[in-house]
């Protein structure tokens, strides 16, 4: 008879995912997972098949978060869709200027390391900045009827537009870019949103 789990499953992928975000999937050993974790390898092993494994299931959880943070922000009922957006990138800014360990965004981190050898990193990443960019591109579309964004602007390309700017600051800040610059950056882009 197999022993019941002694661990919460959520509290697991919360520190597998905090050893792969910091240290990149190739960096973290089995020993640094054990380590973060408090499991054996045979208990790891036992719910999560392997490293890749767990490594997949801390991906979905960062992405999962990330594009929740992203729906609570271009969906605040407190602001009009012009502010909802310019208000989400000067966080997307600011986090990036803050992040005084510079570790990025996981996905970022992960398509750089794996996405050219991973078809599964490569698809994950690939469909959250597809839908990042379809929340925006809803968000771009809402100020255009509420008048505040030109109406002959192309929702979508702009959107793209956007998130390329987002994870630009981000690789920016990354290459040691000073958090002034970041911020000077984002009133910049936001000023380049074409608006009637």
């Amino acid at each position: 008879m197999a022993r019941p789990r002694k661990f919460e499953e959520s509290d697991v992928i919360a520190a597998a995912r905090d050893e792969f975000w910091t240290r990149g999937y190739g960096a973290t050993s089995v020993d640094d997972l054990t380590a973060a974790t408090g499991l054996g390898k045979g208990s790891l092993y036992g719910a999560f098949g392997d490293k890749h494994g767990l490594f997949m299931r801390s991906l979905d959880d960062y992405i999962a978060t990330a594009l929740d943070g992203v729906r609570a922000q271009l969906h605040d009922p407190k602001y009009r869709a012009y502010e909802r957006l310019t208000r989400h990138i000067r966080w997307q800014a600011m986090a990036a200027a803050t992040d005084k360990a510079r570790r990025g965004c996981m996905m970022a981190r992960s398509a750089a390391e794996l996405g050219s050898t991973d078809d599964e990193v490569k698809s994950k990443v690939e469909r959250a900045y597809s839908v990042w960019r379809d929340e925006l591109a809803d968000t771009v579309a809402e100020a255009q009827q509420d008048g505040d964004i030109d109406a002959e602007v192309d929702a979508k390309a702009l959107a793209g537009t956007l998130l390329t700017f987002m994870r630009g600051i981000e690789a920016l800040h990354e290459g040691g870019v000073k958090p002034p610059h970041l911020k000077t950056a984002a009133e910049e882009m936001i000023a380049l949103i074409p608006t009637p």
